[in-house]
């Protein structure tokens, strides 16, 4: 008999990564956004090409829509 440790694996946690941001929840977009409204470029965000239109698109969808100012 060895007395082996099993090792359960590892749960990642689930990040809300900016292409699944919901439009409807403009608070998760305002480290994305200045006071004055205008999108941060990826320099200051350090997001990938990918996320940065992504987070680009659900910022102008939720303006759009009204939700965000």
């Amino acid at each position: 008999m060895s007395t082996t440790t099993e090792q359960q694996p590892e749960q990642k946690q689930q990040s809300l990564t900016p292409e699944k941001f919901p439009f409807t929840a403009p608070q998760l977009m305002n480290r994305f956004v200045t006071d004055t409204g205008k999108i941060l470029p990826r320099k200051y965000t350090h997001l990938t090409a990918k996320q940065q239109r992504a987070v680009t698109r659900t910022i102008k969808t939720s303006r759009n829509l009204l939700l965000a100012q």
